[in-house]
C-alpha cells in the first residue's frame, strides 16, 4: 500500500502532553493530539524511508542538518543551509 501525492505523513510532538505521533495530512485534516485532542503542536524533523526492489542496505543513522541528509550533491548541498 503506497501513499499518493500531495497528502504528507508528518510527526508532531503534543506540547500540552507529549505525545509523539504521525498524522496523514489532508486538506481537511484538524491538527489535534490523539491523546488529549490538544491543538498546541510541534512539528518534527522526520527521516524519510524508501521502499525498493532492488538489494536490502542497512539503515543508515539520522543526522541533522546539515551534513547527512542524503542528498546526492553531498553534504550542504540541501536547502537546509
Amino acid at each position: 500500500m503506497g501513499y499518493s501525492e500531495g497528502m504528507p505523513l508528518y510527526e508532531y510532538e503534543c506540547t500540552d502532553c507529549r505525545t509523539h505521533f504521525e498524522l496523514l495530512v489532508r486538506e481537511s485534516t484538524t491538527l489535534e493530539c490523539p491523546s488529549c485532542h490538544g491543538t498546541h503542536l510541534e512539528k518534527q524533523l522526520s527521516v524519510f524511508a524508501v521502499a525498493g526492489d532492488g538489494p536490502r542496505r542497512s539503515a543508515a543513522p539520522a543526522m541533522g542538518p546539515c551534513g547527512s541528509c542524503g542528498h546526492p550533491d553531498g553534504p550542504g548541498s540541501c536547502s537546509v543551509n
